[in-house]
C-alpha cells in the first residue's frame, strides 16, 4: 500500500492511499467502516437533456466524489473491494453509488482513526517498500535475481560467467558472483525461491550450504523451463510465492493459536469467548488479545468494542488482529472471534 497524503490532527484527519496489491484491499475492508467518508476518482452517467424524442445510452464521465459509507463487499477471487454509499460531495449529491476498488486505486479516507487501522496502514505501507522474496534463476553460465515487490517483480541482478581467472573454477567463480548478490539482495528474513532447468540449480543450492549455509535454509527450489522474467513468471505461476507469503503471514497467529489451545486443554492461562475475555480484563490478567477481524469488524458496528481494545492497551496487553482468510482465524472464530493468553491463572 503506498501512502500518497496525510493530513491529521491527533488521530482525526485524512489519508490518502493507493491500493498496490489484493492484499492492500482486504487491509482497506477492515479499514473503512460506515460513516466513513471516501473519496475516488469514478464513473457516473452524465446529464442527457429530457426531451429527446428517443432515448440514447448515457455517456459515463469520470467523477471524483464523496461517498459517506454505508457498507462494503471484499470479492477476494475478482480481486475487488465494493464501497456503497451515498453522495456526499460531486455530481448528484444524496443519490447513492458505488465505488469499485481494485490495484491502482487511489482512495482519501476521512475519519477518526482507530489504532490498529492507523497501525494497519503503517505495516501495509512498510511491507510495500521491502521484498519479502527473492527469486533466484540459474542455469549454465547465466542467471537473474529478482525481488518480489507487491506491485510485482523487480529486476535487481544479472550474472554472466566470465572468461577470466578467479579462485577455484570457472563455475565456482560464476556461482560466487551470485552469491554475493544474493547476500546484497536478501539480507534480512527474506524467502528465496531458486529456480531453472536443468540441474544447475541442484548444484547451486549445494554450493550455497556451503558457503553460506543461513541463506541456504532460506531456500526451496522450483523447476521452470528458462530464466529471466519468464522464468520468475513461471515461479508465481506454480504458486511458490503465494505460498511463501501466506506462510510467513500467518506464522505468528500459528503460533499463538497453538499456544491458546495448549492452554486450554489444561484449564491455564487462557480464556476464550467475550464474557471471559472480559472477565479476565475486569482482573487485569490479559497479557495478548487475540482477535478475528470479522469479530472485530461486526462489534465494531455494534460501536463498544473500541473502549475495550483501549482498556487493554492501557494495561499493557497486546493485541492481534488474526486474519479469517487462513486456519487460525477460523479456529478463532470457532472460539467466539476473540480469545486472550493471560499473565496469571484466573
Amino acid at each position: 500500500m503506498r501512502v500518497t497524503n496525510r493530513s491529521m490532527r491527533g488521530r482525526e484527519g485524512e489519508i490518502s492511499v493507493t491500493a498496490e496489491t489484493l492484499d492492500d484491499l482486504w487491509h482497506l475492508k477492515y479499514i473503512i467502516e460506515n460513516g466513513d467518508l471516501v473519496f475516488a476518482l469514478t464513473k457516473r452517467k452524465a446529464d442527457t437533456a429530457s426531451d429527446k424524442l428517443r432515448p440514447e445510452k448515457a455517456e459515463k464521465v469520470n467523477v471524483r466524489l464523496g461517498l459517506r459509507v454505508e457498507g462494503l463487499e471484499f470479492h477476494r477471487f475478482s480481486n475487488r473491494l465494493r464501497i456503497h454509499g451515498v453522495i456526499e460531495q460531486g455530481m448528484d449529491a444524496g443519490q447513492h453509488h458505488t465505488f469499485n476498488v481494485e490495484e491502482g486505486t487511489n482512495l482519501s479516507i476521512i475519519k477518526t482513526w482507530k489504532k490498529d487501522q492507523l497501525e494497519r496502514i503503517d505495516e501495509a505501507e512498510a511491507a510495500s517498500k521491502r521484498p519479502k522474496v527473492v527469486l533466484v534463476a540459474v542455469e549454465e553460465g547465466d542467471a537473474d535475481i529478482g525481488l518480489v515487490r507487491h506491485y510485482g517483480i523487480e529486476m535487481y541482478s544479472h550474472i554472466c560467467q566470465s572468461s577470466g581467472k578467479g579462485e577455484g573454477s570457472l563455475r565456482d567463480v560464476f556461482f560466487h558472483e551470485i552469491v554475493e548478490k544474493l547476500v546484497t539482495a536478501a539480507p534480512g528474513s527474506e524467502a528465496i525461491v531458486v529456480s531453472g532447468p536443468g540441474f544447475t540449480k541442484e548444484d547451486f543450492i549445494k554450493y550455497l550450504q556451503s558457503k553460506q549455509p543461513e541463506l541456504a535454509s532460506r531456500a526451496l527450489v522450483e523447476d521452470t523451463s528458462s530464466i529471466g522474467m519468464s522464468g520468475f513468471q513461471e515461479v508465481l505461476r506454480r504458486g511458490a510465492v503465494d505460498r511463501i507469503t501466506e506462510e510467513s503471514r500467518i506464522a505468528r497467529e500459528s503460533t499463538l493459536m497453538d499456544e491458546l489451545l495448549r492452554e486450554i486443554a489444561v484449564q491455564g492461562k487462557a480464556a476464550y469467548g467475550i464474557e471471559e475475555v472480559r472477565a479476565a480484563q475486569d482482573y487485569g490478567s490479559i497479557e495478548t488479545l487475540l482477535v478475528a477481524d470479522e469479530f472485530l469488524r461486526e462489534e465494531r458496528e455494534k460501536g463498544d468494542i473500541d473502549s475495550f481494545l483501549q482498556s487493554v492497551e492501557h494495561s499493557q496487553g497486546r493485541i492481534v488482529i488474526f486474519s479469517t482468510i487462513f486456519e487460525p482465524g477460523h479456529k478463532l472464530l470457532a472460539l467466539g472471534g476473540i480469545a486472550a493468553l493471560l499473565r496469571f491463572r484466573i
